[in-house]
Protein backbone atom coordinates (compact mmCIF):
# COMPACT_ATOMS: atom_id res chain seq x y z
CA UNK A 1 0.00 0.00 0.00
CA UNK A 2 2.50 2.45 0.87
CA UNK A 3 4.79 1.49 -2.26
CA UNK A 4 1.25 2.37 -4.20
CA UNK A 5 1.27 5.63 -2.90
CA UNK A 6 4.80 6.49 -3.24
CA UNK A 7 4.56 5.46 -6.79
CA UNK A 8 1.34 7.40 -7.57
CA UNK A 9 3.48 10.21 -5.75
CA UNK A 10 6.03 9.55 -7.96
CA UNK A 11 4.37 9.85 -11.43
CA UNK A 12 2.24 12.94 -10.10
CA UNK A 13 5.41 15.03 -9.84
CA UNK A 14 7.15 13.83 -12.54
CA UNK A 15 4.09 15.75 -15.20
CA UNK A 16 3.67 18.66 -12.85
CA UNK A 17 8.20 19.15 -12.69
CA UNK A 18 8.31 18.05 -16.62
CA UNK A 19 5.87 20.94 -16.92
CA UNK A 20 7.51 23.29 -14.75
CA UNK A 21 10.81 22.92 -16.59
CA UNK A 22 9.69 23.02 -19.96
CA UNK A 23 7.95 25.80 -19.21
CA UNK A 24 11.57 27.81 -17.15
CA UNK A 25 13.42 26.71 -20.52
CA UNK A 26 10.71 28.90 -22.50
CA UNK A 27 8.45 25.89 -24.13
CA UNK A 28 5.37 27.80 -23.75
CA UNK A 29 3.38 25.26 -25.43
CA UNK A 30 3.19 23.01 -22.06
CA UNK A 31 0.96 26.26 -20.57
CA UNK A 32 -1.93 24.73 -22.43
CA UNK A 33 -4.58 22.82 -20.35
CA UNK A 34 -4.21 19.81 -22.79
CA UNK A 35 -0.74 19.59 -22.44
CA UNK A 36 -0.82 19.95 -19.08
CA UNK A 37 -3.43 17.44 -18.65
CA UNK A 38 -1.73 14.93 -20.60
CA UNK A 39 1.80 15.49 -19.12
CA UNK A 40 -0.02 14.40 -15.52
CA UNK A 41 -2.44 11.35 -16.52
CA UNK A 42 0.02 9.63 -19.16
CA UNK A 43 2.68 8.33 -16.55
CA UNK A 44 -0.56 7.07 -14.99
CA UNK A 45 -1.88 5.47 -17.80
CA UNK A 46 1.27 3.23 -18.41
CA UNK A 47 2.02 2.25 -14.97
CA UNK A 48 -1.47 0.93 -14.82
CA UNK A 49 -1.50 -0.70 -18.05
CA UNK A 50 1.91 -2.25 -16.79
CA UNK A 51 0.60 -3.37 -13.27
CA UNK A 52 -2.83 -5.01 -15.20
CA UNK A 53 -0.73 -7.20 -17.72
CA UNK A 54 2.05 -8.06 -15.60
CA UNK A 55 2.49 -12.16 -16.08
CA UNK A 56 -0.21 -12.21 -18.04
CA UNK A 57 1.30 -12.98 -21.68
CA UNK A 58 -2.52 -13.10 -23.14
CA UNK A 59 -3.71 -10.06 -21.91
CA UNK A 60 -0.64 -7.94 -22.72
CA UNK A 61 -1.09 -9.71 -26.54
CA UNK A 62 -4.55 -8.34 -26.23
CA UNK A 63 -3.58 -4.78 -24.79
CA UNK A 64 -1.41 -4.66 -28.04
CA UNK A 65 -3.66 -5.42 -30.04
CA UNK A 66 -6.21 -3.18 -28.54
CA UNK A 67 -3.55 -0.11 -28.32
CA UNK A 68 -2.43 -0.50 -32.10
CA UNK A 69 -5.43 0.43 -33.47
CA UNK A 70 -5.55 4.04 -31.50
CA UNK A 71 -4.80 6.49 -33.77
CA UNK A 72 -3.69 10.27 -32.79
CA UNK A 73 -4.69 13.23 -35.12
CA UNK A 74 -3.22 15.74 -32.77
CA UNK A 75 -0.05 16.51 -34.99
CA UNK A 76 3.56 16.88 -32.60
CA UNK A 77 4.69 19.98 -32.70
CA UNK A 78 8.53 19.71 -32.18
CA UNK A 79 10.70 16.37 -31.67
CA UNK A 80 11.06 17.27 -28.12
CA UNK A 81 7.11 17.06 -27.42
CA UNK A 82 7.37 13.49 -29.04
CA UNK A 83 10.62 12.82 -26.27
CA UNK A 84 8.84 13.90 -23.51
CA UNK A 85 5.76 12.12 -24.54
CA UNK A 86 7.80 8.85 -24.27
CA UNK A 87 9.24 9.77 -21.25
CA UNK A 88 6.16 10.05 -19.45
CA UNK A 89 5.51 6.63 -20.70
CA UNK A 90 9.04 5.18 -20.09
CA UNK A 91 8.30 7.02 -16.46
CA UNK A 92 5.04 4.73 -15.47
CA UNK A 93 6.59 1.64 -16.94
CA UNK A 94 9.83 1.89 -14.97
CA UNK A 95 8.14 3.38 -11.73
CA UNK A 96 5.58 0.26 -11.62
CA UNK A 97 9.17 -2.25 -11.68
CA UNK A 98 10.83 0.00 -9.30
CA UNK A 99 10.23 3.13 -8.13
CA UNK A 100 13.55 3.80 -7.91
CA UNK A 101 13.95 3.75 -11.82
CA UNK A 102 11.01 6.25 -12.31
CA UNK A 103 13.05 8.37 -9.76
CA UNK A 104 15.98 8.28 -11.55
CA UNK A 105 14.42 9.00 -15.07
CA UNK A 106 13.12 11.96 -13.72
CA UNK A 107 15.78 13.16 -11.99
CA UNK A 108 18.32 12.70 -15.02
CA UNK A 109 15.48 14.36 -17.31
CA UNK A 110 15.60 17.78 -15.60
CA UNK A 111 19.03 17.42 -15.43
CA UNK A 112 20.06 17.46 -19.05
CA UNK A 113 17.33 19.99 -19.46
CA UNK A 114 18.79 22.09 -17.14
CA UNK A 115 22.53 21.75 -18.03
CA UNK A 116 21.37 22.53 -21.74
CA UNK A 117 19.57 26.10 -20.80
CA UNK A 118 22.71 26.77 -18.95
CA UNK A 119 24.96 26.11 -21.67
CA UNK A 120 22.40 27.88 -23.90
CA UNK A 121 22.96 31.00 -21.72
CA UNK A 122 26.66 30.94 -21.43
CA UNK A 123 27.51 31.31 -25.27
CA UNK A 124 24.60 33.18 -25.82
CA UNK A 125 26.32 36.08 -23.58
CA UNK A 126 29.14 35.81 -26.38
CA UNK A 127 26.89 35.66 -29.42
CA UNK A 128 27.44 32.49 -30.42
CA UNK A 129 24.60 29.99 -30.99
CA UNK A 130 25.09 26.48 -29.58
CA UNK A 131 21.84 25.27 -31.83
CA UNK A 132 20.89 25.67 -35.10
CA UNK A 133 17.42 26.53 -33.91
CA UNK A 134 16.06 28.26 -30.96
CA UNK A 135 15.70 25.75 -27.47
CA UNK A 136 12.18 27.00 -27.67
CA UNK A 137 11.90 25.13 -30.71
CA UNK A 138 7.46 23.97 -31.21
CA UNK A 139 6.55 27.30 -29.28
CA UNK A 140 3.70 27.37 -32.09
CA UNK A 141 0.63 27.89 -30.15
CA UNK A 142 -1.83 29.90 -32.62
CA UNK A 143 -2.38 26.85 -34.77
CA UNK A 144 -4.92 25.57 -37.29
CA UNK A 145 -5.71 22.83 -38.75
CA UNK A 146 -7.95 22.07 -41.56
CA UNK A 147 -8.82 19.23 -44.07
CA UNK A 148 -10.75 19.47 -47.24
CA UNK A 149 -12.40 17.15 -50.45
CA UNK A 150 -10.97 19.60 -52.92
CA UNK A 151 -7.38 21.91 -52.95
CA UNK A 152 -8.40 25.66 -51.90
CA UNK A 153 -6.71 28.43 -53.75
CA UNK A 154 -7.46 31.12 -50.22
CA UNK A 155 -5.08 27.90 -48.28
CA UNK A 156 -2.50 26.90 -50.87
CA UNK A 157 -1.74 30.97 -50.86
CA UNK A 158 -2.10 31.90 -47.78
CA UNK A 159 0.88 33.85 -46.46
CA UNK A 160 0.89 31.63 -42.51
CA UNK A 161 0.70 28.16 -44.43
CA UNK A 162 3.15 26.37 -42.53
CA UNK A 163 2.74 22.76 -43.78
CA UNK A 164 0.63 21.00 -46.18
CA UNK A 165 -0.07 17.13 -47.33
CA UNK A 166 -2.67 14.71 -49.22
CA UNK A 167 -3.96 11.59 -48.07
CA UNK A 168 -4.31 8.92 -50.15
CA UNK A 169 -6.08 7.01 -47.64
CA UNK A 170 -9.08 9.47 -47.55
CA UNK A 171 -8.33 11.26 -50.40
CA UNK A 172 -8.09 14.69 -48.84
CA UNK A 173 -5.75 17.85 -48.26
CA UNK A 174 -4.58 18.38 -45.09
CA UNK A 175 -3.44 22.23 -44.14
CA UNK A 176 -1.96 23.89 -40.55
CA UNK A 177 -1.41 27.16 -40.64
CA UNK A 178 0.42 29.06 -37.91
CA UNK A 179 -0.51 32.99 -36.72
CA UNK A 180 1.15 35.43 -35.10
CA UNK A 181 -1.52 35.96 -32.55
CA UNK A 182 -5.18 34.78 -31.61
CA UNK A 183 -6.86 38.14 -33.81
CA UNK A 184 -5.70 36.96 -36.54
CA UNK A 185 -6.53 33.33 -36.33
CA UNK A 186 -10.07 34.02 -34.89
CA UNK A 187 -10.61 36.04 -38.12
CA UNK A 188 -9.09 33.36 -40.70
CA UNK A 189 -11.13 31.26 -38.85
CA UNK A 190 -14.75 33.38 -39.23
CA UNK A 191 -13.54 33.87 -42.58
CA UNK A 192 -13.77 29.90 -43.78
CA UNK A 193 -16.40 29.49 -42.04
CA UNK A 194 -19.12 29.70 -44.82
CA UNK A 195 -17.01 27.33 -46.66
CA UNK A 196 -18.44 24.05 -45.92
CA UNK A 197 -15.58 21.96 -47.77
CA UNK A 198 -13.37 23.09 -45.25
CA UNK A 199 -13.25 21.37 -41.84
CA UNK A 200 -11.48 22.38 -38.73
CA UNK A 201 -9.40 19.10 -37.33
CA UNK A 202 -7.57 20.98 -34.77
CA UNK A 203 -7.05 24.41 -33.45
CA UNK A 204 -4.86 25.92 -30.65
CA UNK A 205 -5.38 29.45 -29.73
CA UNK A 206 -3.41 31.11 -27.19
Amino acid sequence: MIDDLLSFITLFSAGLIYRAILQYSGHEWVKTYNQTVTFMILPFITFIITRTIEGNIALSLGMIGALSIVRFRHPVKSALELVMYFNLITVGIATSVEIEKGVILILGTVLLILILKFFEFIFKKYNINIFTSSFSDGNELNIIELKSKEKKLILDEHPNLKNFNFSHDSSEYYYKLVFDNSENLKKFKKDITNDKNIIIVNIDII
